[in-house]
C-alpha cells in the first residue's frame, strides 16, 4: 500500500505545483510567439513602403561599418536613408563613412560634438540622429549588426499601420562555438521570446535597438530620453517601456525582418552589456519583467523540491522518487521542444542540447549581475554635472 507521511506529501505537492507553473509558463507565455508566428504574414500591410530612417550609433566602429553598411545601403526598397552618428571615434570610422558616402548618396553622417555637455552621449546621438532623419518611420539597430537579406525594411516596416507607432524585431545570435557563446544564445533566446510573448499580449515592455521601429513623431512627443536622462543606457529598453501601449506596437519576427549580430569575443563585453540592462531594468514599469522574475524563483524552487524528493524517496517510498524524476523530465521535454522550435522559427541554433546545463545556469548569472551592478560605483550609469 503506498502511503505518504506528511513530510513525503508536503515535497511531492510543491514538485507538482511547480510543474504545473513551470509548464504553464512554457506552454502559454514562451510559446506565444510560435503560435501567433503563422498569423503574423497576415498582420502585414502589401505594399506598404513607407519611407523610412535607418539610425545607427559608431564609436570606434569603422570595421564594423566596412562589414555591415554594404548589407543596410543595399536593401530592396524605394526610398530609404541610413543615418550614422559617429560620437568621437578615434579610428577611421570618418574616413569609412566619407568613402562610402560617395557611392550611397543615401547615407548620411553627423556626429556628436567632442565638447558636449549631455547626460549620456549615446542618447545625444541617437537625438541628433533622429531630428536629422528626413521621414518619420525611424529604424535602428547597431554597427555590429545587418539584416539576413535585403527584404529587411520591407518585412519591418510592413507591420505598420496609421494605428501603430512602435515595431519590435529580433535579433539573433549566431551559432558560434564554445559554451560561452551557447550561454549567450540562450539568453538572448529567452529575452526575446520574453519581450516578444507580452507585446503579442498586449502588455510591451521593451524592445531590443538591434532591431527596433517607431515613429519619429512619437519620439518627439515623448521629450525623447527625457524621463531617462539621469542614465548612459536606456536608449532602446526604457524609450519602449515609457512609450509602448497595446494599441500602438506590434512584434514582426518573420524571416525576413530578421537581424544578426556579430560574435561577442570576450566574456568581460556580454558581462558590461547585462550590468547595462540591469540598471535600467529597475526603472521598468508595470509587471511584465516581475512575472518572469517569479518563473525563475519557481523553476529554484521546484529543483530543490524535486532533489529532496527523490533523497527522501529513496530512504523509503521509492514511488515518490519516480514521481518526482517523472515530473522532472516531463517539464523538460515540454520546454526543450517550445524552446527548440522558437529557436529554429527564429533562425537561431537551438542550444537543445546544453538546455539542461544552462537554464540552471543562466538565472544564476543574472542574480550575479544584479549584485555586482550594486557594488559598481553609481557614476558608472549617470552623469554627474561639474560646477
Amino acid at each position: 500500500m503506498f502511503l505518504l507521511n506528511n513530510t513525503e506529501l508536503f515535497l511531492l505537492g510543491i514538485s507538482l505545483i511547480g510543474f504545473v507553473i513551470l509548464s504553464l509558463y512554457y506552454l502559454i507565455a514562451y510559446a506565444r510567439p510560435l503560435r501567433a508566428s503563422k498569423r503574423t504574414d497576415d498582420t502585414l500591410e502589401e505594399g506598404n513602403k513607407l519611407p523610412v530612417s535607418i539610425i545607427i550609433y559608431a564609436k570606434n566602429d569603422s570595421e564594423n561599418l566596412k562589414k555591415h553598411l554594404p548589407a543596410l545601403l543595399t536593401q530592396d526598397y524605394p526610398e530609404y536613408q541610413v543615418v550614422v552618428i559617429n560620437d568621437g571615434s578615434s579610428d577611421d570610422t570618418d574616413d569609412t563613412l566619407k568613402f562610402f558616402q560617395n557611392e550611397y548618396k543615401h547615407l548620411y553622417h553627423t556626429y556628436v560634438p567632442s565638447d558636449a555637455r549631455y547626460l549620456s552621449r549615446r542618447k545625444l546621438a541617437f537625438t541628433l540622429g533622429a531630428k536629422a532623419a528626413k521621414y518619420d518611420i525611424l529604424l535602428f539597430t547597431e554597427a555590429n549588426c545587418q539584416p539576413l537579406n535585403d527584404q529587411w525594411l520591407s518585412a519591418m516596416v510592413g507591420g505598420y499601420t496609421p494605428e501603430t507607432s512602435i515595431i519590435l524585431g529580433y535579433c539573433k545570435y549566431s551559432n558560434y562555438k564554445g559554451f560561452f557563446h551557447k550561454l549567450i544564445a540562450y539568453d538572448n533566446l529567452l529575452t526575446g521570446l520574453r519581450y516578444l510573448s507580452s507585446a503579442l499580449s498586449h502588455h510591451p515592455y521593451t524592445g531590443n535597438g538591434r532591431n527596433l521601429s517607431y515613429r519619429k513623431e512619437l519620439f518627439f512627443k515623448h521629450k525623447g530620453y527625457y524621463q531617462s536622462l539621469n542614465l548612459h543606457a536606456g536608449d532602446d529598453d526604457l524609450f519602449i517601456n515609457e512609450a509602448s501601449t497595446k494599441e500602438n506596437t506590434k512584434v514582426i519576427y518573420t524571416p525576413d525582418s530578421l537581424t544578426e549580430m556579430d560574435q561577442i569575443e570576450r566574456f568581460g563585453i556580454w558581462k558590461e552589456m547585462k550590468v547595462s540592462r540591469a540598471a535600467t531594468q529597475r526603472y521598468y514599469k508595470g509587471s511584465a519583467l516581475t512575472f518572469y522574475h517569479l518563473e525563475s524563483t519557481c523553476f529554484y524552487l521546484f529543483q530543490a523540491s524535486v532533489i529532496a524528493t527523490v533523497v527522501i524517496g529513496l530512504q523509503g517510498n521509492w514511488l515518490i522518487s519516480l514521481i518526482a524524476i517523472l515530473l522532472y523530465l516531463i517539464r523538460f521535454i515540454i520546454k526543450a521542444i517550445v524552446f527548440g522550435k522558437s529557436a529554429r522559427m527564429l533562425q537561431q541554433s537551438p542550444t537543445i542540447g546544453w538546455l539542461f546545463l544552462l537554464e540552471f545556469i543562466q538565472p544564476i548569472f543574472n542574480g550575479y549581475v544584479r549584485i555586482y551592478r550594486l557594488f559598481r560605483s553609481r557614476k558608472d550609469y549617470t552623469f554627474r554635472l561639474e560646477n
